[in-house]
């Protein structure tokens, strides 16, 4: 019940990539991008930290990431999650361990810069 209240709340996408050691034709290894979930419902959340770090001109502010997706959805450690949400796509990888709930998990994001 409780699950299906919050998932109500998945108005965007999301696709998860991983970045994987595959064989080339000529039988040496290579990386590349694969897919590994497609179109799955969630929900992308932010939220702005004040910094007690002041400078002559402004307060430090920080935007937090946060995705609500299913407890089951399982993503790696440095995989790209491109989110589509409210009509823009922005890529982010995760950062951290997700807090995982029996009715969703919550991944904290960071934008997605290159492959590390």
């Amino acid at each position: 019940m409780v699950r299906k209240a919050i998932e109500s709340l998945y108005k965007d996408k999301c696709s998860i990539v991983e970045y994987r050691s595959y064989k080339k034709a000529n039988k040496s290894t290579g990386q590349k991008e694969f897919t590994v979930l497609q179109d799955q419902p969630c929900k992308l959340s932010f939220s702005t930290i004040k910094s007690n770090t002041e400078t002559a001109s402004a307060e430090m502010v920080t935007q937090v990431v946060k995705l609500f997706i299913a407890p089951e959805i399982v993503i790696k450690p440095g995989s790209k999650i491109i989110v589509e949400h409210q009509g823009r796509t922005t890529a982010y990888k995760n950062s951290g361990e997700p807090a995982i709930y029996p009715s969703h998990q919550e991944v904290m994001l960071e934008l997605f810069d290159g492959w590390s």
